[in-house]
């Protein structure tokens, strides 16, 4: 079973290389895997029914890739969702049931991922700070520093640290009982408890998140708008901190920023140590490429990997993965060392792909679920300035990318007139300029909108 978790955990590496980083983080990385049947099927659960319906819908061909590279040829798949589950389960026979409930307890264990080390996170200007903070609290769980609160962009290293905790946590402290989950699973999960008709459910649910050491929170900001998900965890925050257990946190976006978060959990979440990742600079960017070659055994040339960290600057996860693909051109033409004209061919052609389906709905739904708020509200009469600062960015943004007439970009946005949409655009212009916070929210979305 470990072998099967183990080639399982390379079919995710691949899949993260393949798909944006949101799918990813929504969708992929909330798999879980139930069952290996003899006949070569993995049985996959999603994290709900919505995760189920956007992995066969956006990435049923880049799974079956995927896992046939692994597992073979000759593997196939099926994805359930937690009620089908549950059917499935009831109709093992024993002997299988016994078989299958050791890959389903796998959900209840911390699985980290091995290359998310300290040793391996690159440390310059931009990430100094937390990770001092990281490292403090993996050395002295529950003593310092409890809740921490990391926040920064897509792709700057957030997962990387709360890997690196529970790596050395479950390494130097294996007694310590640590749960790592994204917010949407923790979301998931308490949405099942509340629905089940098994009045031991709800005791189950809170004793799997109380009954911790460490519990780390991936994505956070996802609570925004979910009252009730908001009140269970503001309970389980409350019993864990009062027990001096470790409480770690991640967001794009500090406590105070996140939309609708309860007075009293912004509270809680402020009364640790916050600490943000920056865009890393040029120094470090080199030094993440250098340390990512020597880790996968590529031969680059260092004008390449000058030419990478050049290119690509708000996102450590994209730029590793162009480093891969340009690893990869080199391989396809027989070349022990990948140089300049790998590079130049590997970019033309993100280039050529990166605006081909590029659209203003696609703009709009890119900031919505950026900002975690409706297509709806975007584009209506809201004036409150959680929804004005989103909607003053679509409209940069989709004056930025796309060749279109402000007339007809008013009109997407609720028929407003062209000098709301002049205004708009170039309040954000200014902002741009002279505030680092909007900037890198800008680049961010450019890298999301792009890489779609």
């Amino acid at each position: 079973m470990e072998e099967i978790k183990s080639l399982w955990g390379k079919v995710l590496t691949k899949l993260e290389l393949k798909v944006s980083t949101v799918s990813f983080e929504l969708w992929i990385k909330t798999i879980t895997l139930l069952d290996y049947k003899e006949n070569k099927t993995l049985i996959l659960v999603a994290s709900s029914k919505t995760a189920k319906n956007q992995l066969i819908k956006n990435h049923t061909g880049l799974l079956k890739e995927a896992i046939s590279e692994i597992f073979g040829d000759d593997s196939d798949f099926q994805i359930l969702d937690a009620d089908e589950k549950e059917v499935y389960l009831k109709n093992l026979n024993p002997s299988q049931l016994n078989q299958s409930n050791i890959l389903n307890k796998q959900e209840d264990k911390p699985v980290f991922n091995q290359k998310y080390t300290f040793e391996n996170f690159v440390v310059g200007k931009s990430n100094q700070f937390v990770y001092a903070g990281a490292r403090a609290v993996a050395e002295n769980p529950g003593k310092r520093f409890n809740p921490l609160f990391i926040y920064g962009g897509v792709g700057l290293g957030k997962t990387h640290l709360l890997h690196a905790i529970g790596n050395y946590s479950t390494l130097h402290f294996p007694d310590l009982k640590i749960k790592y989950v994204t917010c949407e699973k923790f979301t998931n999960d308490y949405i099942e408890s509340m629905l089940s008709k098994r009045e031991e459910s709800k005791v189950e649910f809170r004793e799997k998140y109380r009954k911790l050491d460490i519990l780390m929170v991936d994505d956070i900001q996802f609570l925004s708008k979910k009252d009730s998900t908001q009140e269970e965890f503001f309970h389980t925050f409350n019993d864990l901190y009062q027990n001096s257990k470790q409480i770690i946190l991640s967001s794009d976006r500090p406590p105070k920023d996140i939309a609708t978060l309860a007075e009293r959990l912004e509270s809680r979440f402020a009364s640790g140590l916050i600490q943000d990742i920056q865009l890393p600079d040029f120094e470090t960017r080199i030094a993440i490429l250098r340390k990512k070659a020597q880790q996968e055994r590529y031969f680059i040339d260092d004008e390449v990997i000058e030419f990478i960290a050049e290119k690509i600057d708000t996102n450590i996860r994209e730029m590793e993965g162009f480093l891969s693909k340009v690893h990869f051109f080199a391989t396809l033409l027989g070349k022990k060392t990948a140089g300049l004209d790998e590079a130049r061919e590997a970019f033309k052609e993100k280039l050529d792909t990166s605006r081909e389906n590029l659209t203003i709905d696609l703009i709009i739904d890119k900031v919505c679920n950026y900002f975690n708020i409706s297509k709806t509200d975007i584009i209506g009469k809201k004036k409150s300035k959680e929804i004005v600062e989103p909607r003053m960015i679509a409209v940069y943004l989709v004056s930025e990318l796309l060749d279109m007439p402000l007339i007809s970009i008013g009109k997407h946005f609720g028929g407003r007139d062209h000098t709301t949409i002049i205004h708009a655009r170039d309040k954000l212009t200014q902002q741009v300029k002279v505030n680092p916070t909007t900037k890198t929210i800008i680049a961010e979305l450019k890298s999301l909108i792009i890489s779609n």
